[in-house]
């Protein structure tokens, strides 16, 4: 489902975040095991795994020339997270544990009121994937 187009009386929409990678297929192959979300391709150079509510977009490093020569740099992240809000935090954990992934933590329940596991993708980037616990944290995510 795509947005209507940002106007006078509509904000900018968020729809994707893009990772810059030296190897697209891999990390795509990863988000696809993690997430269950299929992985369209547009070139080998350029993949999507589309979510209902947004796009994780994965580039080659050879793409970012076309933005400008330097402008992004693969595994290189050290302030963001991606996070996917899940049904069941412990038994997405139960699932990927076997992965040949770095785990930051187990499911822990934070403060404002998430279950959340944290990891880190082939690249180093970190992952959340969370379920709201609290009757709070569940109104925030319309749960």
């Amino acid at each position: 489902m795509t947005p209507p187009l940002p106007g006078p009386d509509r904000p900018h929409a968020f729809v994707s975040v893009r990772l810059i990678t030296a190897d697209v297929a891999r990390l795509a192959d990863f988000y696809a095991r993690v997430t269950g979300v299929p992985v369209r391709w547009s070139t080998p150079d350029f993949a999507e795994l589309a979510t209902p509510v947004g796009t994780l977009a994965i580039g080659s490093t050879r793409t970012v020339a076309l933005f400008g020569p330097g402008s992004a740099h693969a595994a290189d992240n050290s302030s963001a997270i991606l996070e996917f809000l899940v049904a069941d935090v412990d038994a997405e954990y139960q699932r990927i544990r076997q992965a040949p992934t770095e785990f930051v933590n187990e499911p822990t329940t934070m403060p404002w009121g998430n279950r959340s596991l944290l990891f880190r993708d082939p690249d180093g980037n970190l992952v959340n994937l969370f379920t709201p616990v609290t009757p709070e944290a569940r109104a925030r995510t319309g749960r």
